[in-house]
């Protein structure tokens, strides 16, 4: 019987996860049932979204259960399929959770194809995060030549390319991101026009000097402080995306809401939220716009590759200390 590592769900975290609130178990995996595939998981995606998956509670998707594998979308190998439509060696993404191979019903598990692009790369711009970008920055977003877009957690994967798509539709593009590096990658390599660190300047400062015509759509990634000086900025009819708020999810307090919000009665603005599963119909069209984009040079895909899956609390944390650089994605390793 062929087992598999597991990080399951041993707690629900009070603030910032600890490796404490995961156990990290070796199980044996079930047969297989009618239209399951065994899977070889070798990249296992990381995103902010996960902190909020750990809480009970209402959201748009039940909550991780305690002693249940924690949830994350994955790319691997079809070992074995009782389902006509997979095959082994077929190589697939789904949702594998945090472990080195899984049993899994094939309802939502795609398959990939790896002389397309790098196999870590359909977990970030071909992926969740790109997809998330893509729908949210056009479909919401909306935005027109000209228009001033302001991005937060503007070098991470969702960030890098909301600001890369928006610059596309002839937008001036400004990122909010956490240190010089990240600041100057955003400018020198993906094009935007003007970045601000918020860690070491002033973000309300640096919004005006880099938006003198104001701001027409903010895609946020953050939430707290920066929504709110965003908010002293915006323009008639401006249009908010919330797409996440990073710098609240660890919160042991209430989370904190806009206190400007009042700005989009005074500007008839809009603030809506996306997510991403409502746009599931049409992931493959956008999948196939942002690699032919890709292919032409108009879209840089960037991923921080992390090995190892016992590595996978401290690395999760990286998100929320702002440390990783693109994509995050843990390399599983396997015994030879």
């Amino acid at each position: 019987m062929m087992k598999s590592r597991q990080f399951l769900l041993a707690s629900r975290p009070v603030g910032t996860p600890t490796a404490e609130n995961w156990d990290f178990v070796e199980a044996e995996l079930p047969e297989l049932e009618q239209n399951q595939i065994k899977v070889k998981v070798l990249y296992i995606s990381l995103d902010p979204a996960m902190r909020g998956w750990m809480n009970e509670g209402k959201s748009y998707i039940p909550p991780v259960g305690i002693g249940e594998v924690m949830r994350a979308g994955g790319v691997g190998e079809v070992l074995d399929s009782t389902d006509p439509n997979f095959s082994p060696g077929d190589f697939v993404y789904g949702g594998f959770g945090v472990c080195d191979f899984a049993v899994i019903a094939t309802q939502g598990v795609h398959k990939i194809d790896p002389s397309l692009a790098p196999l870590e790369r359909y977990l970030g711009v071909l992926g969740m995060p790109g997809m998330t970008a893509y729908f949210g920055i056009l479909n919401t977003g909306l935005p027109k030549a000209g228009e001033t877009v302001v991005v937060s957690g503007a070098a991470g994967a969702v960030g890098t390319v909301v600001g890369q798509i928006a610059k596309l539709k002839g937008c001036r593009v400004v990122g909010i991101a956490g240190g010089e590096d990240k600041c100057r990658y955003l400018v020198d390599e993906l094009g935007f026009d003007g970045a601000i660190d918020y860690k070491n300047s002033d973000v309300k400062k640096g919004l005006k000097e880099q938006c003198p015509k104001g701001v027409d759509v903010f895609f946020d990634n953050v939430g707290g402080d920066i929504l709110d000086d965003v908010l002293t900025r915006i323009n008639m009819k401006a249009r908010i995306v919330i797409c996440g708020a990073i710098s609240q999810y660890n919160n042991t307090t209430p989370v904190k809401g806009p206190s400007n919000y009042l700005s989009l009665l005074v500007n008839r603005a809009r603030m809506e939220g996306i997510v991403v599963f409502d746009n599931i119909e049409n992931y493959g069209k956008a999948a196939a716009e942002m690699a032919g984009w890709i292919a032409q040079g108009k879209l840089i895909a960037k991923e921080h590759v992390v090995d190892g899956l016992a590595t996978f609390p401290e690395t999760l944390m990286m998100l929320f200390n702002g440390e990783n650089f693109g994509k995050l994605v843990i390399k599983v390793d396997h015994a030879s």
